[in-house]
Order: structure tokens, then C-alpha cells, then sequence
């Protein structure tokens, strides 16, 4: 989940009817930012993790044997959850648990960090990909370096500033980028910046990502297919991601969704955010194995 901060006009996020968490993003270590995201039932990443391992397991695949690890991008990683997801044998309850536990409360920051550091060590996953996350919250990235939730991080706002030589350079052969709770907060500006360097040398990554209904996807997505990606939205299909902070926010966002048209019957009536799951292809692999199949999810599931 990206920083307020850096939240875009027109996006569908930068509004007044919207909670605003900037005080949590950044903090010295991520018990603050688990301890409010617990209270609202936040899912994001757990969502991403529904569809994640199979998108790498196809990409590996893609590679024709080669031995290669898959390079994931994580955008708006915060405090490396995505990675964690991805890398240790750890679920999102897992986590909650851990940085709300009265066991842990009394650490200094720096006594969380060699405890988390082990923590993480003893579940580590024997296959699994490598990691680059960005995001604008500098605290967050060097703790998730630390503690080996993702391989390079990078503190960086590409919705303002071109990336880095060196942030370049990490993304260059990447595989696979991923948004779990950021999109509104990063735009096609971050996503052109990112995706030019990523496809450089030829490459063409995936691109996965979980927009919220009210958020209008479709710049994105145009930008998209300029880099030669055919966007899918999986069908029928929503994800609760976070319960309203409050009623006020409730009912701001079902204004939002009335005035696009969308019903909000069962979703955010219901007192939750609710997003969507779209996959960014060529349009040959696209063709090949169709949304639904790949990522293991039959329509009966559907929420």
C-alpha cells in the first residue's frame, strides 16, 4: 500500500471523501503499519498471493529451462509484504499476529529488525523469486532490505522523477510487476517511467495488479498496450481489500461508484473496498492460456 503523499488528482484516491494513513507507511519498523492495517481488515496482499506463485510458475516456465530466476517487481511494496508472501513460508494472518504480539511490543526498532531477520531466515522458501521493490517510503524499504523481505529496494517517486541508473538497472530483465494496494497512488506516469526501463533490452514483463472499483483503470491500460500488453480483468470476480475506516468514508465511496455507474450491492455496501484482478500479456500468450486458467480460479468461486 503506497504513501498518501504521493497520491495523484483524478486518480480516484487523492480525494477528500478518502482516510488518509500517511503517519503509518514510514515508521522505523512495521508494527504500527500491521496494528492499523489489522483494524481494517486490510487483505491486499493476501489477494496478490491468491494468483501470484502461479503467475512466477508460469514465467518460469517461459524462460525454456533456462536457469534463471524470475525477477518480481513489487510497486508500492511499503514494507515488503508482497516479498515476504513470496519468499518465506508466512501468510498475511501470520503477520498480523507477529507485529501485534505483546512478546514484541517492547523491542527497540533495532531489536525487532535481528528478530525479525531470524524469524524470516528460519521459513525461507527453497524456489523462490527475486524480489525488487519501490516505493517513496524510505524507512520502509531499508527495513525490508534488512530483514530479506526483497532482494534490491528502491525509494524512489517515479509519478514525479525518472528512475535511477541503478533502479534502472535492477528492473531491466524483470519478469513480473505487481500492485497490490497502490494503483491511484501510482499512475501511468510511474507505470511509462518503469515499464521504458523495463523493457530496454527487449524484455516484456507481465504486469499484475489489483485496482480498487473506483478507480479508473483505463489510462492505464492504454499505456499498457503501447508496450505491447493486451490487459485481461479476471471475470465476475471481486477482493475485498480493507473495511471503511469510517461512514463517512462509506458513503464517499459509494458516491464515487454511483457516479461511474458501478453497483455496490454485496461489495462496498457491505462496508468494504472492493478490487479487481487484472493481468497485462502479450496477446499470443494471452491466447494461449486464458486468465481464468492460469491463475486456478472457476467462476463458482466468484465473490
Amino acid at each position: 500500500m503506497a504513501n498518501n503523499a504521493d497520491a495523484q488528482d483524478g486518480n480516484g484516491h487523492d480525494k477528500e471523501g478518502k482516510a488518509s494513513f500517511d503517519d503509518i507507511y514510514d515508521g522505523a519498523d512495521p508494527r504500527g503499519y500491521f496494528e492499523t492495517l489489522w483494524r481494517l481488515d486490510y487483505r491486499a496482499p493476501q489477494n496478490g498471493y491468491l494468483f501470484f506463485p502461479a503467475l512466477v510458475q508460469e514465467k518460469q516456465r517461459l524462460l525454456d529451462g533456462r536457469n534463471e530466476v524470475v525477477t518480481v517487481v513489487d510497486l508500492a511494496c511499503s514494507y515488503g509484504v508482497n516479498g515476504a508472501l513470496l519468499k518465506y513460508d508466512v501468510t498475511l494472518h501470520d503477520l498480523y499476529e507477529r507485529y501485534r504480539s505483546e512478546e514484541l511490543a517492547g523491542l527497540s526498532s533495532e531489536e525487532m529488525a535481528a528478530a525479525d531477520a531470524e524469524f524470516y531466515r528460519s521459513r525461507k522458501r527453497e524456489a523462490s523469486p527475486k524480489v525488487v521493490g519501490i516505493d517513496v517510503a524510505e524507512n520502509a524499504i531499508l527495513y525490508a532490505l534488512r530483514i530479506g523481505l526483497m532482494d534490491e529496494g528502491f525509494a524512489e517517486n517515479l509519478e514525479e522523477d525518472e528512475p535511477t541508473d541503478a533502479l534502472g538497472k535492477a528492473v531491466a530483465a524483470a519478469d513480473l510487476l505487481v500492485v497490490t494496494g497502490g494503483i491511484g497512488y501510482v499512475g501511468e506516469g510511474t507505470f511509462d517511467r518503469l515499464l521504458g526501463r523495463m523493457t530496454e533490452e527487449g524484455n516484456t514483463p507481465w504486469v499484475a495488479t489489483f485496482p480498487t472499483r473506483m478507480v479508473d483503470y483505463g489510462p492505464i491500460t492504454e499505456l499498457l498496450l503501447r508496450y505491447g500488453l493486451l490487459t485481461e480483468k479476471l471475470p465476475e470476480r471481486t477482493f475485498p481489500q480493507r473495511r471503511f475506516e469510517s461512514a463517512d468514508e462509506q458513503e464517499y465511496v459509494l458516491g464515487e461508484l454511483e457516479s461511474m455507474g458501478i453497483n455496490p450491492d454485496g461489495r462496498e455496501a457491505a462496508g468494504y473496498y472492493h478490487s479487481e484482478f487484472y493481468l497485462s500479456r502479450p496477446p499470443k500468450q494471452a491466447s494461449e492460456v486464458p486468465i481464468e486458467e492460469l491463475v486456478g480460479v472457476s467462476l463458482e468461486d466468484a465473490l
